[in-house]
């Protein structure tokens, strides 16, 4: 008998190690953009045709703030902006389903864990405000840094990131390195005539790119592009970019670039009191070089936060004109942009399952 059995043996020990030593299978990147009528969350083609819809009810007094998709998953966080205050919801795209992310106070995003199963909020901002990690199964926990963070950026691959808070008006603001799900922290740059905003770390974890703000009570001004190695050495500013309407710096996929928005009308003192005064466009820098170019050519209007698509060839930004928003697109090998749909529709956003 058991010469009968030793050839079956061998076969299914040679299977095992077939499987062992499969590749994984790559991952898929698909490209989301939400359509305002009706609400749903669309999903395109590599040419950009709907090939999947899935409708969206948000709850009453509440509006889209924005959408983040997690690093590798099925899951989207939703940040919406409700009469109470900013709220943020998981969305499913399997079931559909839409389930608040902290239900005991307000939250508002801040960013995702690399390993996209829970996102860093910052909750309960009018009352005792704290930094929480929210799960998809419902659960949280307390981050223990200062109730004064305002930005958050996990470092690539690992446990470790930045937060970034300010003591007050006329304070400036500080950034720090927190270790061990902020048991341990450690300063990593500060400036005391600007805020330091929306932290990005370069794919291999090397560098961090932000926006410097002034610190100063006018809502809207012209900030600067900077960049700097991980632990804060050899800070340096890239170029002139917009400040205080949200739009952060992006990486290319190959750490070679960063894409980022610049206001056209710094001289326009209506644009440093209303967003619709503004008109900004998308400027790529690249990094080794310091050589800027500009991508988009708009007179009227504002080009806003620009997203790589997975190979490095397009950028994915939002267009305000008189009201209207829509998801454009724009061939960096072809020089073209057009709309990604007809109808119109806002933040871009690209789903690694």
């Amino acid at each position: 008998m058991r010469l009968h059995r030793l050839p079956l043996i061998a076969v299914l020990c040679l299977l095992l190690a077939l499987f062992a030593c499969s590749p994984a299978s790559p991952a898929q990147n698909t490209l989301h953009v939400f359509r305002f009528s009706p609400p749903a969350l669309i999903e395109l083609s590599d040419d950009f045709q709907p090939v999947a819809e899935l409708p969206l009810s948000f709850p009453p007094d509440c509006g889209l703030f924005d959408i983040f998709p997690a690093p590798r998953g099925i899951l989207f966080a939703v940040e919406l902006s409700c009469a109470y205050g900013q709220t943020v919801l998981f969305l499913d795209l399997e079931t559909g389903s839409l389930s608040p992310a902290f239900t005991e106070a307000d939250s508002h995003f801040l960013a995702w864990t690399n390993d996209g199963k829970a996102v860093f909020l910052k909750v309960n901002s009018t009352g005792n405000p704290q930094i929480q990690r929210a799960y998809a199964d419902g659960t949280h926990d307390f981050v223990p840094v200062t109730e004064l963070t305002y930005d958050l950026a996990p470092k690539p691959n690992g446990s470790d990131f930045t937060f970034t808070f300010s003591r007050g008006l006329g304070f400036g603001s500080e950034m720090w390195l927190a270790k061990k799900d902020g048991n341990i922290v450690q300063q990593v740059y500060a400036d005391k005539e600007n805020y330091i905003a929306y932290a990005c770390w370069s794919p291999d974890g090397r560098q961090i790119a932000f926006i410097k703000i002034p610190d100063s009570q006018v809502p809207f001004t012209v900030g600067e592009l900077w960049l700097m190695n991980a632990n804060g050495s050899n800070a340096r500013k890239l170029a002139d970019a917009d400040a205080g309407h949200g739009y952060a710096a992006n990486w290319s996929p190959d750490g070679m670039q960063i894409a980022f928005v610049v206001r056209e009308n710094a001289d326009d003192t209506r644009a440093n009191e209303s967003a619709d005064a503004l008109v900004s466009n998308i400027y790529v820098v690249g990094v080794a070089a310091n050589e800027i170019t500009q991508v988009t050519h708009f007179d009227e209007g504002r080009a806003e936060t620009p997203h790589w698509s997975p190979d490095g060839n397009k950028l994915f930004f939002q267009y305000v004109i008189n009201g209207r928003m829509d998801s454009q697109v724009v061939d960096l090998l072809k020089d073209e942009i057009k709309p990604v749909l007809t109808e119109s529709a806002c933040c871009p956003s690209w789903m690694r399952k």
